[in-house]
């Protein structure tokens, strides 16, 4: 079966579930299409790079294609091209962005639709369900083919009518959510009579996490933290919460691997409450270097005001390392307290302080335990190659019978 995938922004470093997506669905046999608007910033991991290679990007071609690919459509299929407009003008209507931003989408789209024709695509998917899902239901209006979309939040669910996630999902032939969470809240936005269409597929992590024999925790107290340094990963909460320690008289090491648009916040955070020789800002890392850091720490902390399912979680326990995180969207489906790490309140730097404080004191085999339950987990739930099965069959349940059936 062929199947394109399109992102607003692909190969991305914070998009490796993607790339991990696309791989094992061609483990399984697919011939997978990369499309993307454009590709992400900072790319240095050699995985990403080979998919930057792989991937076409629309933007590209330049705005005299785009407008030529959109009066082509208008031309060839003025039936079909009306439809089209009608339906960016129905997204685009109650949209921050506005109708004249979705009439371009068209544009856009009519270039995706005559990539997947000219490549016989049988089915598109798009990630996320923002301006991605948008193009991809217009392209599937214009090609003719079959349209899905994983939504993975939270910003979709936050901006749920904004961007007319109602309208995508009817269009759709399905949607994807990676938790039950997020299903929950695509269910909220939507019609029941559209509920049968969403599906749950978890992001899930590569064998090679969890077939390589679990190392134990170092007795050094480390701790890491990974994420885009923004405001809804609440890394100026761990900043405070550290300071409790650095009072208490605990011995702590942290650091944070990432960047992002407040990573400037973050670093006077660290000056001011004077944790510079305790709190090491990285900045981007390779994928492999993230599994160094993780393995090198005792547990992940991430304190988050705003998730959905971070694939980070899925990576620390893999690993075989407890996670300390807040009881926010999905994850509690990953973080069970006191079996896999703890789970406190989101931006109660109190209570964060005391679950790093037990992390940085506990024993090695009380940690080694729960990193091993959390190994468990994740071997069972977020299998790369497992939920990509699950995809395969929704995409080929698309595909028409065959001829005499």
């Amino acid at each position: 079966m062929r199947v394109a995938y399109f992102a607003n922004q692909y190969p991305s470093v914070t998009h490796t579930f993607i790339r991990r997506e696309i791989r094992a669905l061609e483990s399984l046999g697919l011939d997978i299409f990369r499309f993307a608007l454009r590709s992400g910033d900072n790319l240095s991991d050699a995985e990403d790079l080979a998919e930057l290679d792989r991937t076409q990007f629309i933007l590209a071609v330049g705005a005299s294609r785009l407008l030529v690919g959109c009066i082509a459509v208008m031309l060839s299929k003025p039936i079909t091209f009306i439809a089209t407009v009608r339906d960016a003008i129905k997204i685009g209507w109650h949209s921050d962005r506005g109708i004249f931003r979705h009439l371009a989408y068209i544009a856009e789209a009519a270039i995706l639709a005559r990539w997947c024709l000219r490549d016989r695509v049988q089915h598109l998917h798009a990630h996320f369900g923002t301006n991605s899902a948008a193009v991809a239901m217009l392209a599937s209006r214009i090609a003719g083919i079959p349209y899905s979309f994983t939504a993975h939040g939270p910003d979709e669910f936050e901006r749920a009518t904004l961007l007319s996630l109602d309208v995508k999902l009817n269009r759709a032939a399905f949607a994807v959510c990676v938790s039950h969470f997020g299903r929950s809240q695509l269910m909220r936005w939507t019609r029941p009579d559209q509920w049968v269409k969403i599906k749950i597929a978890h992001c899930g992590v590569d064998r090679s996490f969890f077939e390589s024999p679990l190392q134990l925790p170092p007795k050094n107290p480390r701790l890491i933290c990974v994420g885009r340094l923004s405001e809804q990963k609440a890394q100026v909460v761990l900043v405070a919460a550290a300071r409790k320690l650095q009072e208490a008289g605990i011995q702590f090491e942290i650091v944070l691997v990432g960047d992002g648009p407040m990573r400037k916040q973050v670093e006077e955070a660290i000056r001011y409450a004077g944790l510079q020789d305790k709190i090491t800002v990285t900045g981007w890392a390779s994928g492999e270097r993230v599994k160094a850091e993780i393995a090198a720490s005792r547990a992940l902390v991430l304190p988050s005001f705003s998730e959905n399912m971070p694939v980070v979680i899925m990576e620390a326990l893999a690993l075989g390392r407890p996670v300390i995180s807040t009881y926010v969207a999905g994850i509690p489906e990953l973080v069970h307290p006191g079996k896999t790490g703890w789970l406190v309140p989101a931006g109660d730097e109190t209570a964060l302080a005391a679950a790093m404080e037990e992390v940085v004191t506990a024993s090695v085999e009380k940690l080694a335990a729960m990193g091993a339950q959390g190994r468990l987990h994740i071997v069972e739930q977020h299998d790369t190659l497992k939920e990509a099965a699950k995809l395969k069959s929704l995409f080929e349940g698309e595909l028409p019978p065959p001829l005499g059936e």
